[in-house]
């Protein structure tokens, strides 16, 4: 598991068994603030892209990943741009090459070939999936998305391709049905999910690497068997709000490593795009499930300098 930190757009929730599907199994994660944890995912980091600098940090700040459904002569092909809200409906997708060719094979990271992220645009909803991919390069997953309004979905996936990179592809999904517009909860320091106490320790600075520390406790006990997830005891996923531009953090340590323990602290180094607000999903394994916390920060701010402590998630549903 990388240690550093890659940024990347990312909000996705795609993954279902289709028909004469090989290479990937299906696999459903967490998923915050609407439904109960099951499932999980896995990533790995960008490889070194050259710097920009967009204004708002400094040169050597990698630049945010999902803001683009093509990239680097890949392009995502959303067959499913449209779902009703609160019923489970099978999401589909390609991944096409310059000549419009579906791309059927891909780097294995973090035990799978791609990972697909769906986050709603206010950031209340979040899912990380692991879709299934058929024999023609379609991949597919049922999603059950519980609320109207916008999402963005994200591939994240290296084609096998000799020299390729690690890329995250976005692309915009809408849910029909009524709408209502919530706002991003307020900074905080403390999450809940499904009895588990999480507390954020650290902050994310602009164009600088800073440490997030979590630890996780459930009863008032701290944890100290947490299970591998995907090669590693926790995956943190920051979303910047606005655009949902994507921060692929990757944990300090890995489980075997000799000097990691299985909690209850996880640490991550990440390093944000620009000065903004920031929502932080965690994922971690513990008696066989897979849950997440999910957090708001402010870039600039140590975690709970700002504002109320305290704003708890339900669940992790990838």
């Amino acid at each position: 598991m990388n240690t550093a930190l890659k940024i990347t757009t990312f909000a996705a929730a795609l993954a279902a068994t289709f028909g004469t599907a090989y290479g990937v199994g299906q696999g459903i994660g967490p998923v915050v603030a609407d439904a109960p944890p099951e499932h999980g995912r896995d990533h790995t980091p960008p490889a070194s892209r050259p710097a920009r600098d967009d204004g708002h940090a400094g040169h050597d700040t990698p630049p945010a990943g999902g803001l683009q459904i093509s990239e680097g002569g890949y392009t995502l092909d959303l067959a499913t741009p449209r779902v009703p809200a609160g019923r489970r409906t099978e999401l589909r997708f390609t991944v096409r090459d310059t000549e419009g060719r579906a791309v059927t094979a891909y780097q294995r990271e973090h035990d799978k070939e791609l990972h697909l992220v769906v986050a709603s645009r206010d950031l209340l909803t979040y899912r990380h999936l692991h879709p299934t991919r058929a024999a023609d390069g379609t991949w597919s997953i049922p999603v059950d998305l519980p609320r109207a309004g916008g999402y963005r979905v994200f591939a994240d996936f290296t084609p096998a391709e000799r020299g390729a990179r690690n890329l995250t592809l976005g692309a915009d999904l809408a849910a029909s049905g009524p709408f209502r517009p919530e706002e991003l909860p307020a900074p905080g320091t403390r999450a809940e999910t499904n009895g588990y106490q999480v507390e954020l320790a650290g902050g994310l600075h602009p164009g600088k690497p800073s440490e997030l520390k979590l630890k996780v406790s459930r009863d008032g006990r701290p944890v100290t068997d947490l299970q591998p997830y995907l090669g590693a005891y926790g995956h943190l996923v920051a979303l910047r709000s606005g655009d949902l531009a994507y921060l692929h953090v990757h944990p300090n340590g890995a489980p075997g490593d000799g000097t990691t323990r299985p909690g209850p602290g996880i640490s991550f180094t990440a390093t944000a795009p620009s000065a903004g607000s920031y929502r932080l999903f965690l994922d971690f394994r513990h008696d066989g499930k897979v849950h997440t916390a999910a957090f708001t920060v402010r870039a600039g701010a140590a975690a709970g300098s700002s504002t109320p402590e305290g704003h708890t998630d339900a669940g992790h549903g990838h």
